[in-house]
């Protein structure tokens, strides 16, 4: 049985290659928090709190344009809702006996690769593993976003430009793999790029926040895929 000690160990092992890539992905969202008007030691307090690149690209956009404190608080919460049901899945892999202070530091940083890693270990999950992948994630994402903000503010304002478009590419890279092979997905994807030109051109929601937009699409898109195209669970009852 593995110690709590190597339970660490392998789990820092682990984190290194997504603590590699923390790193240069918040590092363009450190261009947009910097265009946002953050300084390098508030963009880093933010992605050491927040830990989302979705959360945190959400927020420092309705920033950027504006927002009120609520905008910002509801987007953030709406982008971060699928780590409420990665953490409820999590809970099933602990132990019954784990307890509550566990439970909670584990929910501090329940992110998508972290949470891939941690759900795929073999039989009830050691929460020291967690950490360890935790200890090494964190600081990478955290550096890239200061990094970002303090070369945004040395580098020409075309390669500022230049490295906020890094942001995009890597939500198109998310998103073109399972839309190759969902038309569904495929569909809503198109439907959201059509519904955000549609509402930026449209003059009776000129007096409406960005924000506000952004809130009321992904709802609505999200409610009506889950009413239209629900996701059958894998083998049925008695499976």
């Amino acid at each position: 049985m593995e110690t709590n000690r190597s339970c660490l160990r392998n789990g820092m092992k682990d984190g290194l290659p997504i603590a590699l890539g923390y790193l240069a992905v918040s590092f363009t969202l450190g261009i947009t928090a910097r265009n946002a008007g953050f300084s390098p030691l508030q963009a880093l307090l933010a992605s050491v709190t927040n830990n989302a690149s979705a959360g945190e690209y959400a927020a420092f956009a309705i920033i950027a344009a504006g927002g009120t404190y609520l905008e910002v608080a509801v987007m953030t919460l709406i982008a971060n809702a699928r780590y409420l049901l990665m953490s409820c899945a999590l809970s099933q892999k602990l132990a019954a006996d784990t307890p509550l202070r566990h439970r909670l530091l584990l929910a501090y940083d329940i992110t998508d690769e972290i949470f891939g890693i941690s759900v795929a270990r073999p039989g009830k999950l050691n929460p020291w593993y967690t950490y360890g992948a935790m200890l090494v994630a964190i600081p990478g994402w955290g550096l890239g976003t200061f990094l970002g903000v303090v070369m945004g503010n040395i580098l020409p304002a075309r390669a500022v430009s230049a490295l906020s478009v890094g942001l995009y590419g890597m939500f198109l890279a998310i998103v073109i793999p399972p839309a190759r092979h969902s038309r569904v997905i495929a569909g809503l994807v198109a439907v959201s790029f059509a519904l955000s030109f549609a509402a930026s051109s449209w003059e009776a929601l000129a007096g409406v926040s960005s924000g506000v937009k952004t809130i009321v699409r992904t709802v609505v898109i999200s409610l009506a895929a889950a009413l239209l195209f629900p996701v059958k669970e894998e083998g049925g009852d008695g499976a």
